[in-house]
């Protein structure tokens, strides 16, 4: 991502609303109240914004931006918004197919805008999976869809305060996941673990803890030989390489102290292999972050809530941890 700017780190970071029954309009809406370390442009529909304003009772005043209007930061109750259209009218908590291609649509408009140098980093509300496949389009999730658009090699890591965990596999089926994982994807997932960590997080020599897949990582081969097998074989490559990697280690004793206090990330084999654990440390204020694109792109750690959409009850600090995390990000990779 290139751009003439003399202080990239000022452009404007995009915000997608996500899947419009869900909170993350809600949690927009609440951004909107609070000032942020860089300018912000909403890519929604601006009727629903100011819908779900008037059924929480909130002050909002939209400006509507084009591709090129230089973006200032928001005054309180202010939100500058690059308008989508949906497809259908939203009642809060009940989805809708008809509104998939929207949801989509703003998130190729990020996206978009991201490579073409308009925006610095894009930070994603939550969509709903199932609603977007009901209406017939193939969707796995935010991080596969957008590296489709971006290229790129997507590596999904979530962090809070302490802790950083990446996954080498994402939303598989618990049965395909030992297949799945072999020596050449363990040695990609970590060599860009590595890299990113560097280049988009200031760690000069990042330290890095791989998980086993096994209980006790295999028990020496008594319970399962993928770790002798596949993993340490990867991780021996990598450290002649220069990459500093530790494991694998049994997950069930990895996220204690003794070992998190040396680490900067770590890496799990399955998603929930070792993301209870950082939600259980930091739910609520912990951010998703895609490694291995060609962009910046953070997102918040829970789903639509779709039970809240609208009540006034949803929370809004994962959403704003995620935009502080994106404007770090961009600060390090843009400053010279």
């Amino acid at each position: 991502m290139t751009s003439t700017s003399k202080s990239p780190v000022r452009l404007p970071i995009a915000v997608t609303a996500g899947e419009p029954a869900g909170i993350g309009p809600d949690l927009c809406i609440e951004i909107a109240q609070q000032s942020h370390p860089s300018p912000l442009v909403v890519i929604a529909d601006p009727d629903l914004l100011e819908e779900r304003a008037a059924r929480l009772k909130r002050p909002l005043r939209i400006e509507t931006v084009s591709a090129k209007d230089p973006i200032p930061p928001h005054s309180p109750g202010q939100l500058h918004v690059a308008p989508v259209p949906r497809n259908a009218h939203t009642t809060p908590g009940r989805l809708s197919p008809a509104n998939s291609r929207y949801v989509l649509e703003t998130l190729k408009h990020a996206a978009q805008g991201c490579l073409s140098g308009r925006y610095a980093a894009v930070v994603t509300a939550p969509v709903h999976k199932g609603v977007i496949n009901q209406a017939g389009i193939p969707f796995t999730g935010h991080t596969e869809f957008l590296a489709e658009l971006t290229g790129g090699y997507p590596v999904m890591m979530l962090a809070c305060p302490g802790l950083r965990v990446a996954l080498t596999t994402t939303h598989l089926p618990l049965r395909d996941v030992a297949d799945a994982i072999d020596r050449s994807l363990v040695e990609r997932v970590l060599g860009i673990l590595d890299r990113d960590l560097q280049r988009r997080f200031g760690i000069p020599k990042p330290r890095i803890l791989v998980c086993g897949l096994n209980p006790h990582a295999g028990e020496g081969g008594y319970l399962g030989r993928e770790e002798i097998d596949v993993i340490e074989p990867a991780l021996q490559s990598l450290r002649k390489r220069g990459v500093a990697v530790e494991g694998p280690l049994p997950a069930d004793t990895l996220f204690t102290p003794k070992y998190l206090d040396r680490a900067d990330a770590v890496l799990a084999m399955y998603h929930d292999q070792g993301l209870p654990v950082l939600k259980h440390r930091g739910f609520g204020q912990a951010v998703n972050i895609t490694l291995g694109l060609p962009i910046i792109r953070t997102s918040v750690d829970h789903g639509t809530a779709l039970e809240l959409a609208g009540t006034g009850m949803a929370e809004a600090g994962s959403l704003l941890a995620a935009i502080y995390e994106a404007s770090g990000m961009a600060e390090r990779q843009f400053s010279p």
